[in-house]
């Protein structure tokens, strides 16, 4: 089986290159960046051919790619790899717009092609068994959720509402409320937030505080900010409190690490345990192999998305925004 990777712009591209490295039988062809610097470095390490044009990527024999492209690029891309034929797995968030999310959801279903969210924090074994553990009732109904997603301001394009949608709320709220979804599978009523910057210089949304109210009458928070010194891990917050009747769930993604502490690094992670990454990669292979549906769809990339788009709606009309 033979993979592409449209731009390395978002720094997933690398640790997924490294995962379809690990697969037997599976072999990462070509790598597509427009920014041509950037994509021939990434070609360099991993030994594969550079195409300054996407498109030509598209024209090889390639069973389908990877997008982490610039958030605004991921539907042109997606069109584009649809058409060819090829399957596809797409970073998220899977759009900056609905109308967009919807248009590349419906021409991979006409085309008869895969379309994978990139949305790896649900193959970490500490979500899955969370979830067995919602799923068996062990804390019976859930009334409430309390969950974190921070981290440090990236910058680059991330910072470029253009080519990102957004900052920190669109950023950071989808992961988890992608996670709120599956464990209850729920969707979203009505959004509330607060949103600002506060925590940068830069004229973007760094701090997001969102209220979600359910379709099941669950009602849910969520700090999704990027409020991190720049001595603090980018990205590497995920935490979830599910509140039940007859009990209260704690989950932490990212709690197999190591912290290491240094005058001139600050706070790194050494991490120990299971690569989520790679755990995704080999799910969306196993899709393209088996011709099965994802696990993780287009449409649940949609519907996180959703959901941002409504905070930053809320926080502009200071009122709660009813989705459904």
């Amino acid at each position: 089986m033979k993979l592409g990777i449209i731009s390395v712009a978002h720094m997933h591209a690398y640790s997924y290159a490294n995962a379809v490295g690990k697969i037997a039988g599976v072999q990462l062809v070509g790598v597509a960046d427009e920014d041509e610097a950037r994509g021939k470095a990434a070609a360099e390490k991993w030994g594969v051919p550079f195409y300054r044009d996407y498109r030509e990527l598209l024209k090889t024999d390639i069973d389908a790619v990877i997008i982490t492209s610039e958030n605004a690029k991921h539907h042109e891309h997606t069109v584009a790899a649809a058409k060819a034929g090829k399957h596809i797995l797409c970073e998220k968030p899977l759009a900056t717009t609905l109308a967009a999310a919807e248009e590349m959801i419906d021409v991979c279903r006409e085309q008869g092609v895969i379309l994978q969210t990139a949305f790896p924090v649900r193959f970490h074994p500490a979500v899955v068994r969370a979830k067995q553990l919602v799923e068996q009732g062990k804390i019976s109904r859930i009334m409430a959720i309390r969950g974190t997603n921070r981290g440090q301001n990236p910058g680059g394009w991330f910072v470029d509402p253009a080519q990102s949608g957004g900052g920190a709320v669109i950023d950071h709220t989808v992961h988890v409320v992608d996670l709120m979804r599956w464990f209850m599978g729920a969707e979203v009523r009505e959004v509330y937030a607060e949103v600002d910057s506060k925590f940068s210089a830069t004229p973007i949304d760094d701090c997001g505080i969102l209220t979600l109210e359910f379709e099941n009458g669950v009602f849910a928070t969520l700090d999704c900010s990027w409020s991190r010194n720049k001595t603090f891990p980018v990205w590497g917050d995920v935490t979830m409190e599910i509140i039940g009747t007859e009990g209260t769930i704690s989950l932490d993604a990212f709690s197999q690490k190591l912290d290491v502490y240094s005058n001139d690094k600050g706070l790194k992670w050494v991490n120990w345990g299971d690569d989520m990454d790679s755990q995704l990669v080999s799910d969306f292979v196993a899709s393209v192999r088996e011709k099965k549906a994802p696990s993780v769809t287009g449409e649940d990339g949609m519907r996180a998305v959703e959901v941002a788009l409504a905070a930053y709606q809320s926080a502009e009309q200071k009122q709660p925004v009813v989705i459904r």
